[in-house]
């Protein structure tokens, strides 16, 4: 699936969950511009001992599972699971697990060439949905 697909797929609420509290939270992880966006992401869990992990939803083969231990430990520093839990008003146990379930294939969608794109990857979505709803 493509870039343009997983975009659509969200928008519409398609099988990524479009439109759940979650998927928003996961959203704005990827396109947070002063974390780094989805490579700041990537880096976030290649520093955090998860390389392979998240080397296999950027590649083009088959996505590894990760764990909700895996995911908190990778978000560890700085109370940023602390924070999503919050904001969904869960416990940081259920919000890493839902970003363990989310995270992989969302990744994986937003990487369709095995490679993470340069720049800001929702505004190059947004920018090939508007063309292809509007023929710009």
């Amino acid at each position: 699936m493509g870039l343009l697909d997983a975009v659509v797929g969200m928008a519409t609420g398609g099988n990524t969950g479009g439109g759940s509290p979650l998927m928003n939270i996961a959203m704005q992880l990827l396109s947070n511009s002063q974390n780094g966006g989805l490579q700041g992401l990537v880096q976030q869990f290649q520093k955090s001992g998860l390389g392979e992990q998240v080397a296999s939803w950027v590649g083009t083969g088959s996505n590894l599972p990760i764990s909700g231990d895996q995911i908190a430990k990778a978000f560890s520093g700085g109370g940023q699971l602390g924070q999503i839990a919050s904001k969904l008003g869960i416990s940081e146990n259920d919000a890493a697990g839902g970003l363990a379930g989310m995270l992989p294939g969302l990744i994986d969608k937003l990487t369709p060439d095995g490679k993470v794109p340069e720049g800001d990857i929702m505004a190059q979505g947004l920018d090939l949905l508007k063309g292809k709803l509007f023929g710009a």
